[in-house]
């Protein structure tokens, strides 16, 4: 009999530790299945999540994920989030790869590990132009961006001003936190700014004698006025040559500016008489500001300017935008009269 008890009990602690055993198991095939399984499926390998700064909760970025990718099980998801705490939501810039577990997600989310975003900017003419682009790359609205290109105190704490505001903008690629705020591009770009003025250029700079900021809407009119780069070293000669004699610089580009029409191919009489500081037809000197963000070999071709005897120019009559440079006024309007001819035949009246 006590033989029989005792082997009862051994099977009930067997059983009991069986048990137990399934228990444990099934605790963690649950555990690994909220936490620990790929979870989430992403079509091309990844997706970008970005996450803006106020007004989201956990629902919101539950909501936003599964537009971008396929959540196999939400209801693990959301487990997770509130097993592990998730519940400030942090703004940033999140690259979510295909095969994600919850767990691998919500710490990314939790701890605000972003994904620096490469931004670019080149080719581009105004303010405009300039806060559309980095609204589109970056967290902070075209509103807010324009806001401080055009705030005098603001800028002034750069040593800008509304006019001369684009010539902290070096066109080029910087790796950005998405969520920066607007004045928080402003101080990066400070930064790029001081890297790329170097000693030396700014000792050039001042050999001409410009400041960085004229040198930069210099060149600007440079870059507007041929897109053949072997010539940007010969027009900023041209024009430095002017500003030295006080001569009006008569830059066509200045005056397709001050009309707000780039796409002129003719610039008329009618043009030249529009009134704007930006006119250099009308007013001597450089126009207040750049009229381009300028590229950096445009900036550095005026820095290493060419120097020769030249003080006109005008488009050659092949019309491949390159151009006939001339020392004397005589040269100057015969090399004119065949641009205008070749207009003519080409019937291009503006």
């Amino acid at each position: 009999m006590k033989r029989f008890i005792t082997q009862n009990k051994w099977l009930l602690t067997v059983g009991l530790l069986a048990l137990l055993g399934v228990a444990g198991l099934s605790v963690l095939l649950h555990y690994n299945r909220v936490y620990n399984s790929p979870n989430i499926r992403v079509s091309g390998g990844e997706t970008v999540l970005n996450i803006p700064d106020a007004g989201w909760d956990v629902r919101d970025v539950v909501h936003a994920l599964s537009e971008k990718a396929d959540i196999r099980h939400i209801h693990t998801l959301e487990k997770a989030m509130k097993g592990m705490d998730y519940e400030t939501v942090r703004s940033g810039h999140y690259v979510v790869t295909d095969g994600m577990s919850n767990k691998q997600l919500v710490d990314m989310l939790r701890r605000g590990l972003q994904t620096p975003v490469r931004v670019t900017f080149h080719n581009l003419r105004t303010k405009q132009d300039l806060a559309a682009s980095l609204s589109r790359q970056l967290m902070p609205d075209s509103a807010s961006i324009m806001a401080l290109l055009n705030d005098s105190a603001f800028l002034a704490g750069y040593g800008l001003n509304v006019d001369d505001a684009l010539t902290l903008f070096i066109p080029n690629t910087y790796e950005f936190f998405w969520n920066v705020d607007a004045p928080g591009i402003f101080d990066r770009m400070k930064r790029e700014y001081d890297r790329f003025w170097t000693d030396d250029r700014r000792a050039k700079a001042a050999a001409i004698p410009l400041t960085p900021a004229e040198v930069s809407i210099l060149a600007s009119i440079v870059e507007e006025e041929t897109n053949i780069y072997k010539e940007y070293p010969v027009v900023a000669g041209l024009y430095i040559n002017r500003l030295k004699r006080g001569m009006l610089l008569q830059a066509d580009p200045t005056v397709k500016f001050a009309v707000g029409d780039f796409s002129l191919r003719r610039v008329l009489n009618v043009h030249l008489e529009t009134e704007s500081p930006y006119n250099t037809y009308l007013h001597p000197g450089l126009p207040p500001g750049p009229i381009r963000i300028p590229s950096p070999r445009a900036i550095d071709a005026v820095l290493n300017y060419q120097q020769h005897r030249y003080l006109y120019m005008v488009a050659k009559e092949t019309l491949d935008g390159s151009h006939n440079f001339a020392t004397n006024l005589r040269d100057h309007t015969n090399n004119a009269i065949r641009y205008q001819r070749a207009l003519n035949r080409m019937r291009i009246y503006r």
